[in-house]
This record gives C-alpha cells, structure tokens and sequence, in this order.
C-alpha cells in the first residue's frame, strides 16, 4: 500500500507549542489522528516530522493528500 487512506475530509485544528516535535501521520490509519501511533507499519509510508517554530494553531491535513503536507491546503476539496 503506497497510497494514503483518507482519515476525514477536512483539516484537524491543533495548537501546538514552540520549540515540539509533531509526527503528522501520512498512511492514514493511526488513531490518533492527525499524528501517528505506528499504525503505517508495512504500509510504506511514513510519518512526517513537523517542528512547531512557534505556538499557535496550525491546521493539519486530515485526508493525505496535500500538496503542502503536512498542512491542509484545501485538497480534500478536490477529492
């Protein structure tokens, strides 16, 4: 499996904190949607490393198939 599933068709809004690490899932299988748990094992995808520069609000991309991963960008609209 190469291609993503789709987790939900529109962006998971999460204020993260300056100076963390993220690891936004790109399988889409992981529970713990937008952000891995492991699930992509033998899927051949794996997550994406999102540091937070600063703290605010940042709007991950729920369906994988963003052009910008891993933040939305209106993709699940095409979908």
């Amino acid at each position: 499996m190469n291609q993503p599933l789709i987790a939900q068709r529109s962006s998971f809004a999460v204020e993260v904190e300056a100076g963390r690490d993220y690891f936004w899932c790109r399988c889409g299988r992981s529970a713990s949607q937008p952000f891995c748990d492991g699930s992509h094992k033998d899927s051949g995808l794996t997550p994406l490393r999102y540091h937070a520069e600063r703290t605010e609000r940042v709007f991950f991309c729920g369906c994988k198939h963003t052009a910008t991963p891993p933040c939305c960008d209106g993709s699940h609209n095409r979908l």
